[in-house]
């Protein structure tokens, strides 16, 4: 089965050689995106074909065959979502390169195309096929003859969707963010990111395995975890449950009177680590729920007051100058 990690695919003699999977230019998005039409069903359900069209009358004639030029072969490509589920009708992203690199040892590439099921016409000769889907890829050599070449990839892979919630309220879209890892949560070792900043409800396409994602909630320090499974052919909705609050801070001269521009702000814990810092009259912060110290200051003196977070309620809190 082809997948992302390369080795022995249906119809190939022998295994890929390390090193001769082309580098495949990274895509225009920082995050893949699933685009529509792509075969993902809901929430643990196993995507199925689409029901059949509406009978139509038959053409009057059946068009005639392409034409394949003298001197050229064709290689007809599709993917599917692993060994049993259903083709992949989109979000697919064909390159073909020439089976050895060039004097500088980088592989040409050839053709690229971006439906479905393409047909490239190619010389007779050796080629590598790298099919990607989202963050998932595979990759094959064949080699062309005389007859049509038919190549049908296996894309172990599936999607991600987050959301984030404070209780049973759902976090605005542009006010939390999420990144990717792959492997548990509770693995050892520093991991790199394999997606960065992905928006609630933007499906991610994945390899299929085992992930965790870190939820971002403002600016602040709500970060929460959580590891999912990807199987192939299905979507994992994912909401993670934030324990915070959004707290609005003034500098006033009195309590309930109008907040002192020009002011600088730290928020720290009782520790004295700090979680944010901002200049302004009216800052806002999410913070965790827990316990807090705010600094203030302003015309070159300082103020300050501790103050508790509840999850779910967003507040005030009002520093007096004195």
């Amino acid at each position: 089965m082809a997948q992302s990690t390369g080795g022995l695919f249906p119809g190939e003699t022998a295994p890929i050689p390390p090193g001769l999977i082309p580098n495949v230019p990274a895509p225009a998005s920082p995050t893949p995106i699933a685009p529509p039409g792509a075969n993902l069903a809901p929430p643990g359900a196993v995507i199925a074909p689409p029901p059949p069209a509406p009978a139509a009358p038959p053409p009057a004639a059946a068009p005639a065959a392409p034409m394949v030029p003298s001197g050229q072969v064709a290689l007809a490509v599709s993917a599917r979502f692993g060994r049993d589920p259903p083709a992949i009708t989109a979000g697919l992203v064909w390159r073909v390169y020439g089976e050895k690199p060039d004097q500088s040892g980088a592989f040409r590439l050839l053709r690229e195309d971006r439906t479905a099921s393409p047909v490239f016409l190619l010389p007779p000769g050796g080629y590598i096929i790298h099919v990607s889907f989202g963050l998932a890829n595979a990759v094959k050599r064949v080699q062309l003859r005389t007859d049509t070449v038919r190549e049908l990839f296996e894309i172990a892979a599936g999607g991600a969707r987050f959301e984030g919630k404070v209780g049973d309220a759902r976090i605005p879209v542009g006010q939390i963010h999420f990144d990717l890892y792959k492997g548990s949560q509770f693995e050892l070792g520093e991991k790199r990111p394999i997606a960065e900043n992905v928006a609630a409800s933007d499906v991610v396409v994945l390899p299929e395995g085992l992930y965790h994602v870190v939820s971002n909630y403002g600016d602040g320090n709500a970060v929460m975890r959580s590891d999912l499974r990807i199987q192939p052919g299905k979507l994992v909705d994912t909401t993670i449950v934030h324990r915070a609050a959004k707290i609005t801070l003034k500098l006033v001269s009195e309590k309930g009177g109008e907040a002192l521009a020009n002011t600088a702000w730290s928020v720290l814990t009782p520790g004295g680590d700090v979680i944010k810092e901002s200049i302004g009259a009216f800052p806002i912060v999410v913070l965790a729920e827990g316990d807090y110290v705010a600094i203030a200051r302003n015309e070159g003196k300082v103020y300050n007051r501790e103050f508790k977070v509840e999850s779910g309620v967003d507040r005030e809190i009002e520093v007096v100058a004195r």
